[in-house]
């Protein structure tokens, strides 16, 4: 446990940071999955739609610091490869 007042009040500003990072986590992977999930059952046209949302939230994580810069561009261009296939 932390003895100094200045590692108690890291532990706390860590804490916030993983919970804020964790959520622009979960919000990208949420809607990568919601693409796929629409392409599997062949609702092309709602992934369409639904595809700026999800590079919204990639780009967010990557500017946030969530995803390195490289990696979110990344998917999304495995996510415009499986709109367009």
């Amino acid at each position: 446990m932390a003895n100094t007042p200045s590692a108690i009040k890291y532990i706390r500003s860590s804490a916030k940071k993983t919970e804020i990072n964790n959520l622009y986590r979960k919000n990208y992977r949420e809607a990568i999955k919601k693409i796929i999930d629409l392409l599997q059952v062949g609702k092309k046209d709602e992934a369409l739609k639904f595809y700026p949302t999800a590079q919204k939230a990639i780009d967010k994580a990557v500017k946030k610091g969530v995803l390195k810069k490289n990696t979110g561009a990344r998917k999304k261009s495995n996510l415009v490869k499986k709109l367009k296939a």
